[in-house]
C-alpha cells in the first residue's frame, strides 16, 4: 500500500471563530490537510482558507467544496489564483455542483447542473494555466480572459460527485475526485470504476486524486449525528457492522486498518470526518494525528 495524504474536516457545525485553534491543532498534530466546506448559509471556504493558511505554516488546506453556481468562473480562477500565489502549493481546490435546494434558495440552480460543472470545470483549468479564454456555452461565457497572476503551476482542480454522470464527467474534465463518506468500502469501488471509463473516454493519462472523506471517532456513540445521515440517505447502519463499512471508530490500530482498506481501494487522500457535534475536534485531531497517522505511515 501506498500510504495515503491524510486530512481532517473542519465541519461547517464548527464555529468560524474556532477554525484556527483546529487548524492549529491538525497541523501540529503533523497531519497533512485540513478541509473546510463551504455549507449554505455557513461559511465560505475561501476566505476560511486564506485565514487558515495564514495561521499556519505548512498545513495544506482543501475546499471541498465551491458550489459552482455561486460563482462566475473568472471568480473562482480570481480566487484561487491570489490564495496560491500567497501560499504555493497549499491550497487544494475542490468545486461541485452544490446542494440543488440550496442553490434554487438563492435564484441560482442550474437546468442542467451537469452542463454547468463541464463548463466551469474547463474554463478553470484553462484559466489556472494561463490561458486566454473565450467560450459562450450554455452557463460560461467569457470574452478574452486571461488572469495577470496564474498560479506558477496549476493546482489540481478537485470535483466532488456522488451519480455515475457526474462521477464521469469528473474522470474526464477534472484533475481528481472528491467522494463523500456516504460513499463508504462498498461503493469507493464502484465510484472509481466510473471515474475511470470518464478518464478512458477523454484518453487521460496523467495523475489523478481520489480525495474519500470518512467518518472517523474514538468510539461509536460518537457517530450518532453520522449514524442518523446515513441512515436518512438509505444506508443500514442500524447495527455496528453495517456502520463499519461507512466509518472507523475504535482503537487507533482498529481506525489505521480501516482507513488503510479506503487506501488499498484506490483513495490517495483520506480525510478524517468529525461527527457533527464532536465535543472536542481538536483533541480528536490530535488523536489521530500522532496514534492513527504513523500507522499508516
Amino acid at each position: 500500500m501506498t500510504a495515503p495524504t491524510l486530512g481532517f474536516i473542519a465541519r461547517p457545525t464548527l464555529p468560524p471563530a474556532r477554525h484556527l485553534e483546529l487548524a492549529r491543532a491538525v497541523e501540529a498534530a503533523g497531519i497533512d490537510e485540513l478541509w473546510l466546506w463551504e455549507d449554505c448559509f455557513k461559511e465560505t471556504a475561501v476566505a476560511g482558507a486564506a485565514a487558515v493558511l495564514g495561521a499556519t505554516e505548512r498545513l495544506r488546506v482543501g475546499t471541498g467544496v465551491l458550489p459552482v453556481p455561486l460563482r462566475n468562473v473568472a471568480l473562482t480562477a480570481m480566487e484561487i489564483a491570489t490564495i496560491d500565489g500567497m501560499f504555493p502549493g497549499r491550497l487544494v481546490p475542490g468545486v461541485g455542483h452544490g446542494v440543488q435546494d440550496w442553490m434554487g434558495r438563492v435564484g441560482a440552480r442550474a437546468a442542467s447542473p451537469l452542463t454547468l460543472l463541464r463548463e466551469h470545470l474547463t474554463a478553470l483549468r484553462a484559466l489556472l494555466d494561463g490561458e486566454r479564454v473565450t467560450t459562450r456555452g450554455r452557463y460560461v461565457t467569457l470574452e478574452d480572459v486571461v488572469l495577470d497572476w496564474p498560479p506558477a503551476t496549476r493546482p489540481p482542480v478537485l470535483s466532488a460527485a456522488v451519480g455515475p454522470r457526474t462521477l464521469r464527467l469528473v474522470g474526464e474534465h477534472a484533475d481528481g475526485v472528491i467522494l463523500t463518506s456516504s460513499t463508504g468500502l462498498d461503493r469507493l469501488p464502484g465510484a472509481l470504476e466510473q471515474v475511470g471509463a470518464g478518464r478512458r473516454a477523454a484518453g487521460r493519462e496523467e495523475p489523478f486524486e481520489v480525495v474519500v472523506f470518512v467518518a472517523v471517532a474514538r468510539r461509536a456513540e460518537h457517530l450518532a449525528d453520522t449514524r442518523a445521515m446515513l441512515a436518512g440517505e438509505g444506508h443500514d447502519v442500524a447495527d455496528d457492522a453495517g456502520l463499519a463499512r461507512l466509518a472507523a471508530w475504535g482503537e487507533a490500530e482498529q481506525v489505521a486498518a480501516t482507513l488503510r482498506a479506503y487506501a488499498d481501494a484506490g483513495a490517495t487522500t483520506v480525510v478524517a470526518e468529525p461527527d457533527a457535534h464532536e465535543p472536542d475536534p481538536e483533541g480528536l485531531a490530535a488523536w489521530f494525528g500522532q496514534e492513527v497517522a504513523p500507522l499508516l505511515r
